[in-house]
């Protein structure tokens, strides 16, 4: 498993005896896994959408109904591991109309910070980007190319002229990791804060799921 892979094409199902599966943005498959593996949590499967799916999130509904329609026979219940990602709302609508729940919050961002914190500090932080653990290790798919800065530099200042600062919320603990998140702050031309959130509102959601049925 890959960044590149979990990028361009997801995370493909292994199938199981599990009886709940967890279809995921690819951006949140090792998030998933290492909570699968701490918790031993092996009623869950686990299958992940691009998560280039992100840079054009009005994509993310249908693709979502088309892996729940293909898979709900298989399995007792489905829970979808995206918050609204950009789709105004229409993640929801889908997943409601489906029948299955997803995460709270309006993306990842919210529910690593935890979704009550981030609303509190969302005020004081309009001028913050965000950088998570996968976003750190694909920020040039995901932000430098995407945006023409690989080729027109001197646009960073048109796009990012009103930001301050990035903070790095951090899942893990790891230097490599905080290194190259400092160094995307400094081609962005911005200040730079670490900050280790681990899995916050991800891991609450996940455990909920997890958790028998009474």
């Amino acid at each position: 498993m890959d960044d590149k892979n979990l990028t361009e094409h997801g995370l493909d199902l292994a199938p199981s005896e599990a009886r709940i599966l967890l279809i995921a943005c690819g951006a949140l498959a090792r998030e998933i896994l290492a909570l699968k593996k701490m918790n031993n949590w092996q009623h869950m499967d686990l299958t992940c959408l691009p998560a280039i799916l992100h840079i054009h999130p009005q994509k993310i509904p249908a693709a979502v109904q088309d892996a729940v329609t293909k898979h709900k026979s298989a399995y007792d219940q489905i829970f979808v591991v995206y918050a609204d990602c950009g789709t105004g709302g229409l993640l929801q609508k889908t997943c409601d109309e489906l029948g299955v729940r997803i995460v709270k919050g309006p993306h990842c961002y919210s529910f690593f910070e935890g979704n009550q914190r981030f609303e509190e500090i969302s005020e004081s932080e309009f001028t913050a980007f965000y950088l998570t653990d996968f976003l750190v290790r694909q920020f040039d798919a995901f932000v430098w190319k995407p945006m023409g800065l690989d080729r027109h530099p001197e646009l960073r200042d048109m796009y990012f002229g009103n930001y301050e600062k990035l903070v790095y919320q951090a899942q893990t603990d790891n230097p490599e990791l905080r290194a190259k998140a400092q160094d995307c702050a400094q081609r962005l031309g911005l200040t730079y804060e670490h900050r280790f959130t681990g899995y916050g509102d991800l891991e609450t959601s996940l455990s909920e799921v997890a958790a028998p049925s009474t």
